[in-house]
């Protein structure tokens, strides 16, 4: 979405008072009982411990600290856009946290840093997508440091980072890099103190390689948190909270090193010849020497055990038993662990790890020890032949050879511990060619190559491109229609008690009903819904009402709910998915979901789950991982804390978003293989594991289709093959286009074909408030979109309408 909702805007600064404790603005500033220490925790959870030589961390008792930078003040709590314009009742900064807690905070450093502050202003907002990346720092002299570290040993240096929508980081210095003034400032305090530690405040991954040119003690990447960021950093550098976060994605050495690198950033579209080497898949198989700091990282407090006591299959699936013991003389602590596997190259060609399973321990306290269960199926990492090389093109495959299961605790450490032998070429599952390269836009894609040593090596070979009649493929699915009957007196409250089927109900409406079904109320800010909506859909008109089909409301979003009230601001995706911890990530989006019954959202926007490609991607905060399964494990618990009220979750953007630049307008140009591994693999899980009951597809094309067009990716994979029977929407308006093999099939009628159900909020532009006619006409039209597609995309809808509380009586 690239659109503010009416009166959201920023925490103002001015409503924080003394030491962090800060004011609840009006009586709207509820949130439900809980959330704040749950929101805490979980951002604290994510933070990741990336180096403490001689554990100067956790910091003890009463340390006298002096705390550089200006965003101690100035935190960065989450990204910019749609994803984080969240209007919450407090927000927590650092330095008045670490004030709150008995860690002696520099008292005239600290006041230094707040006048300044307030005579330099960070800079505004200018326009939407032209948000500040950086701010500047306060300059300090030599001189001025050494004074404060003649008083105080121990320094923490604060320095924060920020991207969003609609805008990309940059290859500059205040962007990815750091700036001259900063780095000077670690210059100044590691050379004058006896200690040093380094809070990074991010929600993307910048450039670390500068963590190896000073001398650093310890480095905290602590990941956008929310309204309390503040506070749940000072729990980890106090010990209050064992570190514990886990790297979601790698962090290489340079940018350029990363695989997208070269292949990022096209204006008109970007070729996805990575393929699906995608972070750590690429680095683990050709280039490990080019890794900073490895997927699944994260150093903790305690020190830890970890043995794997058996692996075995169970009724078609991999059992990993690990026991775990902190094996520390003080700190407790918690361990994520990991399981990957080793495929047999093969014809195809496999990264030397794919991540099959994890789980989190409880915390330990030193001498505890847990046993631990890992369970996976073997078919659920098998490859896809896009190009027919095992004699089964369009299938998922696992070739013959040994399957080497490793456990560790991050794919690094990870080590053999066992494997699973498969004698012959089995095939998983047969589907059908879908989404594939158009031949014009071929391209030649990374392959693994077996090199004389055995390793892999890095080769090329062209892209399997598309062969499928999309034209027949649609002809060959469409619906039938049901006689309209006009109004029986049946309502959609019938229908949820079981006193008339859905296709009665469908039957009585009219094809100017079935088309208000098929767009939202024009307009965000909708009068059908809270203040402040992202837009309403379903019951649209007063007839649909008389009917009994409510109007749902929308809203942003993956860090809180985006309401003219005030909302918690929930520590940003990437934050979350940090923690791999799969019950915490439930349990705060199960208060969620009790804050969007009491204050107004039907379906909110939300997992954005869009893969993490590059680290430059301006929305990576929103999303959870370079990974699919964490990807996908992190979205469906999110489903599920929604969804336990009978409320939506609308998981985004479907699919291959991985830019923000001409996002409406870029191609993603990317093999029908690396789609189904990698960027549709974490929706697939998702949808398996908690069936959400909407889902948004993207702005931008894929393989020259725009997904909200997408009939492959929408009616044959999600619908088709992942039987998904909840309803698509739009993300926020639409681009123009006829559809190539139905010319009398245009804008929303093209929309409707596809089952992409809704287009949100239903208007062709910002102001006209109206549609463009294009769904009735073509309805109308010799070759044009059927009734029964029609009164499909209806179903589709009232599906959803008959789970809210507004129709079921749970409201």
């Amino acid at each position: 979405m690239n659109e503010r909702a009416a009166g959201i805007g920023q925490v103002d600064s001015s409503d924080r008072l003394a030491q962090g404790r800060v004011q609840l603005r009006s009586e709207d500033a509820w949130i439900p009982e809980g959330m704040g220490e749950t929101c805490r925790r979980a951002a604290a959870e994510g933070i990741v411990l990336l180096t403490n030589e001689n554990e100067a961390l956790p910091l003890s008792g009463s340390a006298p600290i002096a705390v550089f930078g200006r965003v101690q003040r100035d935190y960065f709590t989450v990204g910019y856009g749609s994803g984080g314009d969240v209007r919450p009742p407090y927000s927590w900064n650092l330095v008045d946290a670490l004030a709150a807690t008995d860690l002696q905070v520099d008292a005239p450093l600290a006041e230094r840093y707040a006048t300044w502050c307030d005579e330099h202003p960070v800079d505004p907002e200018p326009a939407w997508g032209t948000w500040p990346r950086s701010h500047p720092e306060m300059p300090l002299t030599t001189a001025e440091v050494e004074a404060v570290a003649a008083r105080t040993p121990t320094a923490v240096v604060v320095l924060g980072r920020a991207a969003g929508e609609a805008r990309e980081q940059s290859l500059t210095e205040g962007g990815y890099h750091l700036t001259a003034d900063e780095r000077t400032l670690l210059s100044q305090v590691s050379t004058a103190f006896e200690r040093t530690v380094v809070v990074v405040d991010t929600g993307n991954v910048v450039d670390l390689a500068w963590t190896r040119e000073y001398d650093l003690d310890a480095v905290l990447l602590a990941w956008q948190g929310g309204m309390e960021s503040g506070r749940a950093v000072a729990d980890v550098l106090t010990g209050a909270v064992p570190a514990g976060g886990k790297l979601t994605a790698t962090i290489a050495t340079a940018y350029d090193r990363y695989p997208s690198a070269g292949h990022f950033g096209g204006h008109e579209h970007n070729e996805y010849v990575e393929d699906v080497y995608v972070g750590y898949r690429w680095f683990e198989t050709f280039a490990a020497e080019d890794v900073l700091f490895p997927f699944g990282f994260g150093l903790t407090y305690a020190s830890f055990d970890v043995r794997a006591r058996d692996v075995r299959a169970d009724d078609g699936e991999v059992v990993v038993r690990a026991e775990v013991t902190n094996t520390h003389a003080v700190h407790p602590g918690t361990e994520v662990v990991q399981v990957y596997v080793r495929a047999p190259q093969g014809v195809l060609g496999r990264p030397a790890r794919h991540l099959a399973a994890f789980a989190k321990t409880r915390e330990l306290a030193p001498g505890a020890s847990q046993t631990l269960e890992l369970r996976f199926r073997l078919e659920d990492l098998a490859a896809y032949d896009d190009g027919g090389a095992t004699g089964h093109r369009s299938a998922y495959v696992l070739e013959a050879g040994r399957y080497e299961v490793l456990l560790g605790t991050d794919v690094r450490s990870a080590l053999p511990c066992g494997g699973i032998d498969v004698e012959d070429l089995r095939v998983v599952r047969q589907v059908a060619e879908a989404a594939a390269v158009e031949p014009a836009h071929a391209f030649d894609r990374v392959v693994a190559r077996t090199g004389p040593d055995g390793a892999p090596q890095v080769a090329h070979a062209p892209v399997p491109v598309a062969t499928v009649s999309r034209r027949d493929r649609v002809l060959a699915g469409l619906p039938a229609a049901v006689a309209q009957t006009g109004d029986a007196g049946v309502h959609l409250a019938d229908v949820a008690a079981g006193r008339a089927d859905l296709d009665t109900f469908v039957a009585q409406l009219d094809d100017d009903e079935l088309e208000a079904l098929s767009r939202g109320d024009f307009t965000m800010d909708s009068a059908l819904g809270a203040a402040g909506n992202a837009g309403a859909l379903a019951g649209t008109v007063p007839s649909l009402r008389a009917k009994g089909v409510p109007a749902l409301t929308t809203t942003d979003g993956p860090a809180g709910i985006r309401l003219a009230t005030h909302t918690a601001l929930l520590p940003c995706g990437t934050a979350l998915a940090s923690t791999w911890n799969v019950e915490l990530v439930t349990e705060l989006n199960t208060l969620l979901a009790a804050e969007m019954a009491a204050k107004g959202s039907d379906v909110l926007l939300s997992p954005g789950m869009n893969v993490q490609r590059d680290p430059l991607c301006g929305r990576n905060f929103e999303y959870f991982s370079e990974d699919p399964l964490l990807t996908g494990r992190m979205a469906a618990a999110t489903v599920r804390g929604i969804q336990s009220g009978g409320l939506a979750a609308c998981p985004k953007h479907f699919a291959a978003n991985n830019q923000e630049d001409n996002r409406e307008h870029h191609d993603s140009r990317v093999s029908e293989r690396a789609l189904r591994e990698i960027y549709l693999r974490g929706f697939e899980i998702c949808v398996a594991e908690s069936a959400p009951r909407t889902l948004m597809t993207s702005y931008n094309k894929i393989n020259g289709v725009w997904g909200h067009y997408h009939h492959d990716l929408v009616t044959t994979i999600l619908r088709g093959e992942w039987g998904f029977d909840g309803a698509v929407m739009t993300d926020w308006w639409m681009r123009e286009a006829v559809d190539p093999d139905f010319p009398a099939v245009t804008n929303d009628a093209y929309r409707v074909r596809a089952q992409v159900d809704v287009h949100m909020p239903g208007a062709w532009g910002r102001e006209d408030r109206h549609g463009d006619g294009s769904l009735l006409a073509s309805l109308a039209a010799d070759d044009g979109l059927t009734r029964g597609e029609l009164q499909r995309t209806a179903r589709n809808v009232l599906r959803l309408a008959l789970t809210s509380p507004r129709v079921t009586g749970g409201a």
